[in-house]
């Protein structure tokens, strides 16, 4: 069965996740496509200290920080994964926390060109579509 464009791209990000991590994989993943633009939402994707860290506002403020930084530097392997994928170059892109109640991570990548509209959400390890 073929995977699709959002099934790949979702691999990827976990796959992208384990490598900075080591093993700590997020509870599910959710890719959004549609026009121009790619959301990828790793659901508590935070490391247990990262959690920690986070419960006060400074420490939210460094995870966030952190977080920022670290795509800043590592985001070139994702958006030439998300070019194999799409077969469209990311022209822009960035990283959200919310590292105070739910750990999630939100990357939004801006596409050159358009992509058709579509959304898959699943766990790293058995994976559903969504409807």
């Amino acid at each position: 069965m073929n995977q699709s464009q959002a099934q790949q791209i979702a691999q990827a990000a976990v796959a992208f996740e384990q490598q900075r991590t080591g093993n700590h994989l997020p509870k599910s993943v959710t890719v959004v496509l549609c026009e121009s633009t790619l959301v990828i939402t790793l659901h508590e994707a935070l490391l247990p200290a990262e959690k920690i860290l986070a419960q006060k506002p400074a420490g939210a403020a460094q995870v966030q920080e952190f977080y920022r930084q670290l795509f800043s530097t590592a985001s070139e392997a994702m958006r030439q994964e998300i070019k194999r994928i799409t077969g469209l170059a990311v022209l822009e892109a960035a990283p959200m926390v919310q590292a105070f109640t739910t750990g999630t991570v939100v990357q939004v990548f801006l596409l050159d060109g358009q992509v058709p509209t579509e959304t898959w959400t699943g766990s790293p390890s058995g994976a559903t579509p969504s409807p």
